[in-house]
């Protein structure tokens, strides 16, 4: 049985970490640095950095920012956040990261996904995907930041983006962000059943049951999650202990 994975998330905005709920009413987390060397210390088995705001503001990810978490961490590291060529991709593995993190920018041109894939590797490459349920029942991929709708739904996307070369998927619901009610399993379950690469929930975590759940039920080989970490409401090793006792492979 392959292990599942623990990954906190430091949402960036402004050199700092921030949480909001459903995207929105940011606040202030912490400081992303002392924050990363927290969460490898206590066994998180990846980071993930997404830099909320570089699409929107038309910047690049915050490169230095990279290099002062990537010193101080000892596991696997994605950034993400404004990365639109392979040459920004090259300046931030250069910095520390081990795989990069893209969403608006591949959408628009998916052919960004094969030319990351092509010079640095599928695993390199992971699509990050922003997806909302509206009322007709269907998610739909969401961009810059979860602020604009596009027609295409999140399961074409996610089967498009793994054939052009995304070597894993972060899939975020929007309607579960920050709300602290569990992840998104059906969606999750759906995405992982209809692609052949990793997938990571990300979205509503609230209890060390949420996590177990989108283990089992969601049929995710990750589960991703922001505020409940950053807040101190859940310890790693504590739900590390707990998903163990409930059966679920991790590492200790």
């Amino acid at each position: 049985m392959l292990t599942k994975r623990i990954i906190p998330c430091l949402d960036i905005k402004d050199g700092r970490t921030v949480k909001g709920t459903n995207f929105v009413n940011l606040r202030d987390a912490g400081d992303p640095v002392e924050l990363g060397a927290l969460y490898a210390a206590a066994g998180a088995d990846e980071l993930v950095f997404l830099d909320i705001t570089a699409t929107v503001e038309k910047r690049r990810t915050l490169s230095e920012l990279v290099r002062k978490i990537a010193r101080e961490i000892n596991i696997p590291f994605t950034v993400g956040g404004g990365i639109s060529s392979t040459d920004e991709v090259s300046l931030l593995l250069d910095h520390g990261a081990d795989k990069i993190s893209v969403n608006t920018a591949a959408f628009k041109n998916p052919a960004l996904i094969s030319a990351i894939a092509d010079r640095f590797g599928s695993q390199c490459v992971v699509l990050a995907i922003d997806t909302r349920q509206e009322d007709d029942g269907n998610w739909y991929v969401y961009l810059q930041g979860g602020r604009t709708r596009t027609p295409v739904l999140c399961r074409d996307w996610a089967i498009e983006a793994c054939r052009l070369g995304a070597g894993e998927i972060l899939l975020t619901s929007m309607n579960h962000d920050g709300t602290k009610q569990g992840f998104a399993c059906e969606l999750t379950a759906e995405i992982a059943s209809s692609v052949s690469v990793p997938v990571i929930a990300s979205g509503g975590a609230g209890t060390a049951a949420h996590f177990a759940e989108a283990f089992t039920k969601g049929k995710a080989d990750a589960a991703l999650a922001a505020s409940i970490f950053h807040f101190r409401e859940i310890q790693i090793p504590d739900l590390k202990n707990y998903l163990r006792r409930e059966g679920i492979s991790v590492r200790l």
